[in-house]
């Protein structure tokens, strides 16, 4: 058998033989592209910058997300003059990703809000909107808008703590999203404002943002409906173009962009477009930063980025290439259970996390899945003070677009300009 005609490939042929249908698949791309955290190795100190000791000495992992003032201003009395926009304060530089209730189980939108308030950061609603009973969580939920609308009223959009507008998904760029009717029960049908029964579709693009003004429009619409009290997060598929979009989405007055590269998790995805479309999330994170840097804009906007974060080394490479914070959902739904067996999509997860099956969710305790959360968080946030304390830095924020502390290995010299790191051994 030639090598271009695998098992894979030509069992795919045959499923569409069949059926005429678009082939559809969960999780991430399995594709064998090339994984670029993996070619990047952290700097340590030696010498002359000593390392840090992170079980004696203070380390700080607090992150802030929101726009920073450009000057810092002073009273008359010296006193600082507190003009800082609205912001969202994490413990440590990681949060849940967008998982809509409906694609994922009410045990697991459970367990994720709990341990987001547990942990001191946040978790992101989806497209789905909110089920009452999680409002509580409100001060630890970032709500968001999708171009269904699903879910979306003034009570939800001032039940969280951010707002998110998802312009688009790293694991399907350029197209919307699809709920199965199946899957929309009397609980989902309320929360989502929608039929029971009936699927729910979101279309690919948002039909009242054609441009950067429209999008300037939409931010700033949901900003006085939440009596601009707190920031808005624009999120966008990683392409080829990320960093021009990213400049646009820092003057259209959002306060934080979130970029998902290819790699990124799904509930389901057209096979062709989950492998086929996109960009590395490592690429386009490097090309945001130093655009954003080089219009002299970086302070106006913080970056989030997704799409396989897998390690707390991974999260660490993220923040020297100038991530702000990560956001986790496929390393999430492993904690809770995910055995990664790419079934999302048909509605019969076992470990009853992708799955709205009674019988099914059950098997997911969320008093179980939140301590899973916490452990693994807690275990990564250790792990990040000792790469830190490593490299001589004591403050997250001091590692922030600090490339210096990154090498190659491996890479060509197109791939390490793009990525503003020097091969190992410079």
């Amino acid at each position: 058998m030639a090598p271009h005609w695998d098992k894979r490939t030509i069992d795919e042929i045959h499923r569409q033989a069949e059926t005429g249908g678009v082939l559809l698949s969960s999780m991430g791309s399995p594709a064998d592209y090339p994984v670029y955290f993996d070619k990047l190795l952290l700097n340590a100190s030696q010498v002359t910058n000593p390392s840090i000791d992170p079980l004696r000495e203070p380390m700080e992992t607090k992150v802030f997300l929101g726009a920073k003032p450009h000057v810092i201003e002073r009273d008359a009395t010296g006193r600082l003059i507190d003009n800082l926009p609205p912001q969202l304060a994490l413990s440590m530089p990681m949060m849940f990703s967008a998982m809509s209730y409906g694609s994922i189980s009410y045990n697991a939108h459970e367990s994720l809000a709990r341990a987001a308030e547990e942990l001191g950061i946040f978790y992101n609603t989806g497209e789905g909107g909110l089920h009452e009973d999680l409002y509580r969580y409100g001060a630890n939920t970032i709500v968001q808008v999708a171009s269904g609308r699903f879910g979306v009223h003034p009570e939800y959009l001032n039940g969280g703590a951010a707002v998110e507008i998802k312009m688009g998904q790293g694991a399907k760029p350029g197209i919307g999203g699809h709920l199965p009717g199946a899957k929309i029960d009397d609980a989902i049908s309320r929360t989502r404002m929608i039929p029971q029964g009936n699927d729910a579709i979101s279309p690919a693009p948002h039909h009242d943002i054609y441009s950067i003004e429209d999008l300037w429009q939409l931010v700033h619409s949901l900003k006085e409906a939440t009596d601009y009290r707190m920031p808005i997060i624009v999120k966008i598929a990683a392409v080829h173009n990320v960093a021009a979009i990213a400049s646009g989405v820092a003057r259209s007055g959002a306060d934080v962009i979130a970029i998902d590269g290819f790699r990124g998790g799904t509930g389901a995805a057209p096979t062709r477009l989950r492998d086929h479309v996109g960009i590395p999330i490592e690429l386009a994170l490097a090309a945001t930063d130093q655009r954003l840097r080089d219009e002299g804009i970086r302070d106006k906007i913080s970056v989030v980025v997704g799409g396989s974060i897998r390690s707390s080394a991974d999260v660490v490479k993220a923040v020297a290439l100038g991530a702000d914070a990560v956001y986790l959902g496929t390393a999430a739904l492993l904690a809770l259970g995910c055995h990664l067996c790419r079934n999302c999509h048909t509605g019969k997860c076992n470990r009853g996390i992708a799955t709205q099956d009674s019988k099914l969710v059950e098997r997911l305790d969320p008093d179980i899945g939140t301590q899973r959360l916490v452990n693994l968080l807690t275990a990564w946030q250790h792990e990040i003070k000792e790469m830190m304390g490593g490299m001589g830095i004591n403050a997250i924020e001091s590692l922030k677009g600090n490339r210096l502390m990154l090498r190659g290995v491996g890479l060509n010299d197109r791939e390490l300009t793009i990525l503003g790191v020097k091969h190992a051994g410079e």
